[in-house]
């Protein structure tokens, strides 16, 4: 293996405040490199493709907490429903049943985070801040008993406008205020601010976030 990646993990992780959760974006990754983080003490790990993600999970430790980060398709849940820690981009209320459905087969909660739109990307997955309050006042997802609403994420616009960034993320942040109040004051499980990426999570900790997806910036440039 030619490239640093316990360095780079140890340089990352020493860059996040205590508290925020670090998920180590693996996807288009070789096994050693996961193994290599694992072995430095990260546990938390992030793929998007449902078959890569089944091999790697059979592998690999089964310690290891994976995340699907990706754009999930409602077709694809049943494959990863037995094993996966948590689904990061929940973007429809369908996808949110489908999950729950998959669950329960196997008597399982999986915990999912609600992804927002808030970028000014149509390329962008996720439910805009109106769409969002809509699905949580509907209430149909106070009957599923197997999916665990956990937060919010997002993603920030693909630019090198820091103020722009720093505004989405601040959006998002004061959305999950609302949120929390409205819908899961009792809920102390509804915690995670999940946005920040290889190049913005040091503006996303300042924006409150409690969980990013580092990628790039651990394993070096994915090998497609």
């Amino acid at each position: 293996m030619d490239y640093d990646v316990a360095g780079k993990l140890c340089e990352v992780k020493s860059s996040i405040p205590e508290g925020v959760t670090l998920v180590a974006v693996s996807k288009f990754h070789p096994n050693e490199y996961i193994e290599a983080a694992y072995a430095e003490g990260q546990r938390v790990f992030g793929e998007s493709h449902e078959q890569e993600l089944s091999k790697k999970y059979d592998t690999l430790p089964k310690d290891i907490q994976w995340h699907f980060i990706g754009h999930l398709q409602t077709n694809k849940v049943k494959y990863i429903a037995p094993y996966i820690s948590m689904v990061d981009a929940v973007d429809s209320l369908k996808l949110l049943k489908e999950i729950n459905k998959q669950a329960a087969k196997h008597d399982r909660v999986i915990d999912v985070l609600l992804e927002l739109h808030i970028a000014q990307e149509a390329t962008k997955y996720g439910l805009t801040i109106d769409a969002c309050r809509q699905l949580l006042d509907d209430g149909e997802w106070r009957n599923l008993n197997n999916v665990r609403i956990c937060g919010l994420m997002m993603m920030a616009s693909n630019t090198d406008d820091e103020n722009q960034i720093r505004s989405e993320f601040i959006q998002a942040a004061d959305f999950f205020d609302e949120v929390k109040a409205k819908y899961f004051a009792d809920s102390a499980a509804f915690c995670q601010r999940s946005w920040g990426m290889s190049h913005d999570y040091k503006i996303a900790v300042e924006c409150r976030s409690t969980m990013v997806r580092v990628g790039t910036t651990i394993f070096g440039p994915r090998v497609y």
